[in-house]
Order: C-alpha cells, then sequence, then structure tokens
C-alpha cells in the first residue's frame, strides 16, 4: 500500500509499520524485526522505519517506536545518547594547510580514541581509549553530571567501576568519527559522532538484563526477549529513566568537550584566526524521551533516529568517504517528527572485510586524509547504503540546509 513518500506494512496482531524506503533496499530480517516490535501491546499507533533501517538486537536501526506508559531498553539499546555535533568555522578551504596529515595528527593528540592504549593523556591497557589524568575541562563537565550520577550508585553500585569520568570527552571506535568538512561554499566546519561511552553500556546493559528478567514472570509471549519492556509503575521503571536520562546528558556533555578539544587541537595547526560554532548543532541519534503525538503523551525511542520537528535542525552523516547534511525538519506527524541518522549498513562487519581490499579502501576515500589500513575496512562506503537514495527517501521529512564533504576523518 502506498501513502505519500511512505509505504504502510500492515502487520497481523499488531499496528502498522510505515516505511520511507522508497528506492533503498530493506533486508528480509529488519522487516521481521518491525513487525516484531509492531506487535508489542505498548506500541501506539504505528512504527516508522527511516530510510537507514537495518537489523539491529531486538529492534532495528533506523526506526522509531512510540509507546504508552512503558520502554523498551534494548530499542534505546546501550549506546545511549549515541549522536552528532557539528560546528561550522569562519575557516575557509584556501585556509586548509596543503598537507592534512599534520591537522589529523593533531586531533588525534587531543581526543583519546579507538580501543589499543595510547601515550600520553590515555589510559593504561585495562582503560582503552580514555584519559589517564582527565584534564580540567573533563572535570569541569563531571562535576555537572557527578551527583546524579552518584545517586544511581547508590541504587546500583556496580556502575561505580565503569570508565565514566574517564570516558568523559573520548570518541571510542567503530563508527565514532571525527571529522573536518568543507561545505558547499567552501568552509570549514568540524564534525564529530560519538556517545555515551563504557558508562552508557553500562547503564543500557544492565536494565536491558532486569527488563529480560521481569519479562520471564510477566511477559511470557514476547516475540523476542530483546523487546522486554518496563511499564510505568514497574519496580525499575522509574530507575531506567533516570539512568537513560543521565547518560543522555552524558553524551551530550561527551561531544561538547571533543569538540571544544577538536577546535583547540586545529588552533595549535591554523595559524589564520578563526571563530567557530558559527552555527552549531548537538543531537542524540540513540535516545527515548516523552513527547505528544496524535494527541498522546508517549515515551518515542529513535534508535538510529534524529528528532526533526519543523525548524529543529539535524545532522545526517554519510560514510566514511561520502556526503553528510546539515538538515532543518519539516515536523512530519507520521514519522513522529524524526528522519534517519545516517546512510545505514547494508552488510556485518565481517562480510565488510570479506568482501573487500585495503586497495578499495584506499580508492573509496581518495583525497581524504584517514586511515586506510585493515583495521577500517569495515567502514568502506561501500558497506552502507547510498546517502543520496536516503536522502531522497525522506524527502518529506527534512530539506538539506548544507551539504559536507569531509577532508580528514579520524576514526577510533
Amino acid at each position: 500500500m502506498s501513502n505519500k513518500n511512505f509505504n504502510v506494512e500492515e502487520i497481523a496482531g499488531g499496528v502498522p509499520v510505515k516505511m520511507w524506503t522508497k528506492g533503498v533496499p530493506v533486508e528480509d530480517a529488519a522487516r521481521e524485526q518491525l513487525a516484531n516490535a509492531a506487535r508489542l501491546p505498548v506500541v501506539f499507533k504505528h512504527i516508522a522505519a527511516m530510510p537507514d533501517v537495518h537489523l539491529g538486537i531486538g529492534a532495528t536501526v533506523g526506526s522509531v517506536i512510540p509507546t504508552l506508559k512503558a520502554i523498551i531498553p534494548a530499542a534505546v539499546g546501550v549506546d545511549i545518547g549515541c549522536g552528532m555535533m557539528a560546528a561550522k568555522t569562519t575557516l575557509r578551504a584556501e585556509d586548509l594547510p596543503d598537507n592534512l596529515a599534520g591537522l589529523r595528527s593533531a586531533i588525534e593528540q587531543a581526543v583519546p580514541h579507538g580501543s589499543a592504549p595510547r601515550q600520553r593523556g590515555r589510559a593504561p591497557g585495562r582503560d582503552p581509549g580514555g584519559w589517564e589524568n582527565p584534564p580540567e575541562a573533563v572535570d569541569q563537565a563531571w562535576a555537572t553530571l557527578v551527583d546524579d550520577f552518584n545517586a544511581l550508585c547508590e541504587k546500583y553500585p556496580r556502575l561505580e567501576k565503569t570508565n565514566n569520568r574517564k570516558h568523559l570527552g573520548t570518541l571510542g571506535s567503530g563508527n565514532h568519527f571525527i571529522e573536518v568538512c568543507l561545505d558547499e561554499a567552501g568552509f570549514v566546519w568540524f564534525m564529530l559522532h560519538s556517545g555515551s561511552r563504557g558508562v552508557g553500556n553500562a547503564i543500557g546493559t544492565l536494565f536491558i538484563d532486569l527488563a529480560k528478567k521481569d519479562a520471564e514472570r510477566h511477559q511470557k509471549n514476547l516475540p523476542d526477549m530483546d523487546l522486554a519492556y518496563f511499564e510505568e509503575g514497574a519496580q525499575y521503571f522509574g530507575d531506567y529513566v533516570r539512568g537513560v536520562s543521565w547518560a543522555q546528558k552524558f553524551a551530550m556533555r561527551n561531544r561538547e568537550v571533543m569538540m571544544a578539544n577538536v577546535i583547540a587541537a586545529a588552533r595549535t595547526i591554523i595559524r589564520k584566526p578563526f571563530e567557530s560554532h558559527v552555527e552549531a548543532v548537538n543531537c542524540h541519534h540513540n535516545y527515548v524521551q516523552q513527547e505528544r503525538h496524535f494527541g498522546e503523551d508517549v515515551f518515542v525511542t529513535r534508535k538510529g533516529a534524529v528528532s526533526a520537528r519543523r525548524g529543529e535542525m539535524g545532522i545526517i552523516p554519510g560514510s566514511m568517504g561520502a556526503r553528510s547534511y546539515i538538515v532543518r525538519g519539516l515536523g512530519n506527524p507520521e514519522s513522529f517528527e524524526s528522519c534517519s541518522h545516517g546512510a545505514g549498513r547494508v552488510m556485518s562487519r565481517t562480510q565488510a572485510k570479506k568482501q573487500f581490499t585495503l586497495a578499495d579502501q584506499a580508492k573509496a576515500t581518495a583525497g581524504v586524509e584517514c586511515r586506510k589500513d585493515a583495521g577500517v575496512v569495515d567502514e568502506i562506503p561501500m558497506a552502507y547504503k547510498d546517502i543520496d537514495a536516503v536522502m531522497a527517501a525522506q524527502k518529506d521529512l527534512v530539506e538539506v540546509v548544507h551539504t559536507l564533504k569531509q577532508v580528514v576523518c579520524v576514526k577510533g
């Protein structure tokens, strides 16, 4: 059934799934996962599938799931508050050095990243990718978070042992990145992608396990145990809301600290004085919050999706070597005022490593100062959907404000 710019798939025993996937491939396993979520009794109205939708754990990445008086922890996931930040500067392309290797190196030194222990300022082997001695800016950001975190730890002491403060202002690995980009007018942008790091993972894992234990007693007919949910009034519901809200604040602060360090590092390489944050966006794409839609107050879980209220700014990154977009939301009610969070994978990391070579990676990232080794072949652009097709499929969700192309890319 076709309706406007989305297709509607009716689900037996569940709510419909509205799919903004015209011209974009969707794997059968992802469709099945969407149908499973649509059959949950707490899901409200319909599920919205974004054009980057693909198989996830429990719930599909690239889905918007509204629930009435309940939240599905595994739909939010373990990278709670993962998202993007971008800042436009007054620099232009000609202000960048001819050789960008020094700029990339400066950024890599300024922001702990990856999963291997690093030199000065990095963590010892058991705390990879973090600070050994967090700088003052991290301590200042942590001061805004620590009281609520301590209150959470009083009830769940295992969270105290996480890499919380030491991961604040750090990138991580996988598909997390820092980029220097040029927009359509030649202005320089800094852009990065990360979330709540180890502490967010611990909070997500803790409550997903608790939800599954609850489900063994109260939700025996779940189509997938990863869809176990907490209802309002349940034992852990309030604690989960507090935990996930805290992790989302941590993720936001994490990106802010990194961005400040990236810009400071750039000033050591680029001698021309410049202003940053001429335009700035900081948005989650893995999170849950309470919103009002179709006359009801509901919890909206965006798992790999971005809020796109009318006039709201967002970021839709392409893959390594592809274009990215700064967008403005159109406030489409049918998508619960949401859009995609990126291009979306078309193959697993393992499959990408088997299918593509180092030569393929070098060719796909020609002109970009970035890693071109075996450790990032799984992030090759061909492992992702075509970002242009993704954007065309959601033309009724957002309008493009800026088109960015990276010239430097730092991967964990």
